[in-house]
């Protein structure tokens, strides 16, 4: 079974961190499909491993990604 979940991916320094907002579980990599790739192997982890609870707990349905402007100064 599978299901899909929203990585969001960003620059940080040298490398990229990797966020899935629906578990709050991160990972980090040297490229973006690295840091893609450990953030799925993160949470096939997690899901393996965590209490059904847990995992409940953390699950969010509802994940909005949008930009927005804002004035600076």
């Amino acid at each position: 079974m599978t299901h899909r979940m929203t990585a969001i991916i960003q620059a940080e320094g040298d490398g990229f961190v990797a966020l899935c907002p629906e578990l709050d579980v991160c990972s980090q990599g040297a490229t973006v499909e690295e840091a893609r790739e450990n953030l799925r192997e993160a949470l096939e982890l997690f899901l393996e491993t965590a209490p059904v609870e847990e995992v409940s707990r953390r699950l969010s349905s509802e994940v909005y990604v949008t930009q927005l402007e804002v004035g600076i100064g």
